[in-house]
């Protein structure tokens, strides 16, 4: 199944401490579902020193954040929408905004497989 998120894409958090706020995709994990956006639910983990001469201290680090929380920005519509597939005349499936029907981005993928 083709993916409606994918990475560099910037996106919009519907749900949660931080809804509204804007961001690129830096890692998608369609098994889990989820997807890790730049700067965006934000965690930390106190780590421990594991060799002589490691510092211990706190990591923070960019969470998972599931799929169906955020939502793709159109470039036209400048807003978090859903996002369809459409193969154009040429044979090239592209993603498109539900909203205003402008391509999101082309994918190089022909109707044949």
């Amino acid at each position: 199944m083709a993916a409606k998120v994918v990475k560099d894409d910037t996106v919009v958090v519907l749900t949660g401490r931080d809804r509204g706020k804007e961001g690129k995709v830096t890692r998608v994990m369609p098994t889990l579902n989820r997807v890790v956006v730049e700067g965006l639910n934000r965690r930390i983990r106190h780590v421990k020193a594991r060799q002589p001469g490691e510092a211990a201290g706190r990591v923070e680090f960019d969470a998972p954040i599931a799929v169906s929380n955020v939502a793709v920005v159109c470039s036209h519509c400048q807003r978090g929408v859903r996002v369809g597939f459409k193969f154009l005349d040429d044979g090239v499936k592209v993603r498109v905004c539900r909203k205003c029907g402008e391509i999101v981005e082309k994918k190089k993928v022909s109707r044949d497989g």
